[in-house]
């Protein structure tokens, strides 16, 4: 831990930089979402079946499941900035052959070929772990959250603004993102920096940098869980909130937006002085309270009622995930941030990939099924984060 004083001398120098990474991750899940709104219905007109569309919202995740550990090596090999430009090349890319694709096939290798490029988190989330210290490190998590959670609120707003307003086509929507991506990359050419503390390793280095694979399993099975019971609530919800309430697509969205404004007040705003009492505590306390919310959840007898739960579950969320990324960053050796954030982001992939699949299933057997299975899975990941993380995370 002795990189941490330098880091701490350094606050007022990265910071410029750590508003920059923030705005490049916004940018990065702002082109993401945008699209987001266009996506079922165009699959639809290319004449996918439910699983068809099903599968091209998977290979997203699984193919981001793939490439997110390798990224991260080589962001720990060659730099961050490096693989940061790769991976928005790439999203612009992969945007612009969307709108291109004249099939579904064509259409579900183009956004596989995307996820495999898709390593912007997790390379920033190593970055902001090389420029601070312990102590600001939860915010800096927290607030690279917030920029996915705007991005994900605001994108998908865009797209329906764009569609509604200018009667935007699929295509239309994916070159507009696509010009996002490049207005980005070009930001990030001329302005991010290769953080200070960074230092490319020698193959001998990587092997010695990261020692801790026995202290990371439980850390990455707990985001494996909590990504799995939330992408369960984010899967059903539409549906369920349709059976029971009568809930149509601009109510999901202002549901989507609701959940997402309380991730980004409690990751933008919430997380650095929460995470004073201990970053195991508030992890474990985020996982607990998400696994309470979704078993409430089904028991609220109006619509106006479930926002209460899914506020809770938000704001489980919320804490959650920066001080899970916390607690892995620590895991490694200094020069291997971007190897086990890159494993931290290929697992929660995993879960989103696996996730609405099985939702999916047990909403088919019973409504409720989803969110009891789910609030469990969370309550599991409470007590690994309780009894299998040591209490020196904190």
């Amino acid at each position: 831990m002795q990189d941490d004083k330098p880091a701490a001398a350094h606050v007022a120098d990265t910071r410029p930089s750590l508003i920059l990474l923030y705005t490049t991750v916004f940018l990065d899940l702002l082109g993401f979402g945008l699209i987001l709104p266009f996506l079922p219905f165009w699959a639809e007109t290319l004449g996918a079946s439910g699983f068809e569309l099903g599968l091209l919202l998977t290979v997203y995740s699984a193919a981001q499941m793939i490439g997110a550990p390798l990224w991260g090596r080589l962001s720990d090999r060659f730099g961050r900035r490096p693989v940061l430009l790769t991976s928005i090349g790439g999203a612009c890319i992969g945007l612009i052959l969307s709108g291109l694709a004249p099939n579904l096939v064509l259409l579900t290798i183009v956004r596989a070929g995307a996820g495999l490029f898709a390593s912007s988190t997790s390379t920033a989330q190593a970055y902001a772990a090389d420029v601070t210290d312990r102590s600001q490190r939860p915010k800096a998590m927290g607030m690279i959250g917030a920029s996915i959670g705007l991005g994900f609120v605001v994108g998908p707003a865009m797209g329906a603004a764009l569609q509604s307003l200018l009667d935007f086509s699929f295509a239309q929507a994916a070159f507009t993102a696509a010009g996002l991506a490049s207005i980005n990359f070009l930001s990030a050419i001329f302005f991010l920096r290769e953080p200070a503390r960074h230092h490319p390793q020698t193959p001998n280095a990587e092997e010695q940098g990261d020692g801790s694979t026995t202290k990371a399993w439980p850390v990455l099975v707990a985001i494996f869980l909590g990504m799995f019971a939330f992408v369960s609530m984010e899967t059903t919800f539409a549906y369920y909130g349709g059976a029971r309430f009568g809930l149509g697509t601009a109510g999901f969205g202002g549901v989507l937006a609701f959940v997402g404004l309380v991730l980004i007040i409690v990751q933008g705003g919430l997380i650095r002085p929460l995470a004073k009492l201990g970053v195991r505590r508030v992890a474990a306390c985020g996982v607990a309270l998400m696994g309470t919310a979704l078993l409430l959840l089904p028991a609220a007898p109006t619509l106006g009622w479930t926002f209460l739960p899914l506020g809770v579950l938000a704001f489980g969320r919320g804490l959650t995930s920066p001080t899970l990324a916390t607690i892995l960053s620590e895991t490694a050796g200094t020069t291997a941030h971007g190897k086990a954030l890159g494993t931290g982001q290929s697992v929660g992939a995993a879960a989103r990939a696996v996730g609405p699949v099985t939702a999916g299933a047990l909403y088919d057997l019973s409504a409720a099924l989803p969110y009891y299975v789910a609030g469990g899975l969370a309550l599991v990941a409470a007590l690994v984060v309780v009894i299998l993380i040591p209490d020196s995370s904190d």
